[in-house]
Parts: C-alpha cells; sequence; structure tokens
C-alpha cells in the first residue's frame, strides 16, 4: 500500500475557509471572546426578557379584565382558573407538589390552614413578599432533655395524637416558652407565623422524635417572593386560584 497526498476538494476547501470567516464575524458581532459584549450586545438574558414582555403584552387584555374582579369571582371563572392553573404548575408545584397538597417542609394549600391567613389578601401579599419562617432552638429555655421531651408529648398530647400522658401532664408548665408563639392554646398566631398545634397537621413531620428535634434544633423556612417574576395581574390571577383550592 502506498499513502496518497492528493489535493483536497476544492469544494471543502472553500467551505473551511467560510467557516473560519464566519466564526470571526461571529465573535465581533455576539459575546464569545471573554467579556467582550459584541457590538450587537445580544445577550440570552435580554432575549428571554424580551420574550416574557413580548407575552405580558399580548396577554394583557385578558388580565386586565381579571384584575376589575374581587378574587373570590375570579375563582368561578373557568378561564381565569386555566391561567391560574398553568401559573402554579410554573412557578409553585416545584414545593406544594402537583396537586398542591404539600411536601413534608412545604403547606398543603388545599386544607384550610394557615400560617399567615388564608384570605385573598393574605395570600397575595406572601406571593408579593414572600415569609422567612423561623422557629428558633428551643431546649435551653425548656430546660433538660427529660423536660423536652416532656414538653413534646404535651405538644401530642394538644392534637389529640397518641402521647404519654404523665409525660403530657410535666410538660405542660414547660410549654410556656412555646406559648410566647404558639399560643396558651397551642392554636398558634397567624400575626408571627407560628403553627397551630391542636390541629393534626404536622408540616415537618409527626411524633416525639420530630418535636424533640424542632425543639433541640430550631427550623428556618422561607418561601420566596414572587414579585421579580410575575406581574401584579398574573399574582391575582394566581391569589385567587390558590384561594379557590381550599374553598371550593
Amino acid at each position: 500500500m502506498r499513502e496518497m497526498n492528493n489535493p483536497l476538494p476544492r469544494w471543502w476547501s472553500y467551505m473551511f475557509v467560510i467557516t473560519i470567516v464566519f466564526s470571526l464575524v461571529y465573535l465581533v458581532l455576539y459575546p464569545g471572546l471573554g467579556s467582550n459584549p459584541g457590538t450587537l450586545g445580544w445577550t440570552s438574558a435580554k432575549l428571554h426578557a424580551d420574550e416574557i414582555a413580548k407575552g405580558n403584552a399580548e396577554t394583557a387584555p385578558i388580565y386586565a379584565k381579571f384584575m376589575a374582579m374581587k378574587a373570590e369571582d375570579i375563582a368561578k371563572d373557568a378561564q381565569a382558573m386555566a391561567i391560574g392553573e398553568r401559573l402554579y404548575g410554573n412557578n409553585c408545584a416545584q414545593c406544594h407538589a402537583s396537586d398542591a397538597r404539600g411536601n413534608k417542609g412545604f403547606p398543603n394549600l388545599t386544607d384550610g390552614d394557615w400560617l399567615h391567613g388564608g384570605t385573598p389578601e393574605k395570600i397575595k401579599e406572601t406571593l408579593l413578599g414572600g415569609r422567612n419562617g423561623n422557629m428558633p432552638p428551643m431546649a435551653a429555655a425548656v430546660g433538660s432533655a427529660d423536660d423536652v421531651k416532656n414538653v413534646a408529648q404535651y405538644v401530642l398530647s394538644l392534637s389529640g395524637s397518641p402521647h404519654d400522658s404523665a409525660r403530657a401532664a410535666l410538660g405542660k408548665d414547660k410549654f410556656a416558652v412555646c406559648a410566647a408563639c404558639h399560643g396558651p392554646d397551642g392554636k398558634g398566631m397567624q400575626a408571627v407565623g407560628s403553627a397551630n398545634l391542636t390541629d393534626n397537621i404536622w408540616l415537618h413531620g409527626f411524633g416525639e422524635k420530630t418535636i424533640v428535634e424542632m425543639i433541640n434544633n430550631g427550623k428556618v423556612n422561607v418561601m420566596p417572593a414572587q414579585n421579580e417574576k410575575l406581574t401584579e395581574a398574573q399574582i391575582h390571577v394566581l391569589t385567587s386560584y390558590i384561594w379557590g383550592m381550599s374553598n371550593k
């Protein structure tokens, strides 16, 4: 066998040169060389923002009709609820699940149990500004490890859950340090977003072990604000959709 050194086809050579020229022109027009933005100033973020703005402009007449309606009336409108369902699926379902029944650490939006209130006004407030929930570690204030277990048993007793009645009786007085947020009756306070401990709804899990861990370590939960992702009109419709799920 003998290695040949034949010239490349002319069309192939032309394509190679055209590719090089194209790449140089591209790097002048578009970002590709370090931090150079390119002469056109194109960015994927700007393209995304322009597409969102275009979509919002096209749907503005539809949303304008809903902005003039109360949340309770929007919740009865089939078109609005179809839009709300898509808004929910794109922005809320990742945490609260596709059926809105929540996950561990993420509230169920269908049961009427609201940390900060379930009126349309409160739901919109939550969507606009987000929420920062903070249960501080309380073990030092409660007392010994046994005291913490006793308080956990008392908390279980508040909802009629299976519990050790003797330990619960011992934990009742120690619960006073928890009452500052959860109230003396354990029903919580929406003004501070504290949980109702009497309704047998457990956001972070159930049982003595889970409650002891909560008392010892505390818990921080963050609901991100949606005001930079959604327009005021979209939040208005989404508010109505969420309110409607717990008021069917």
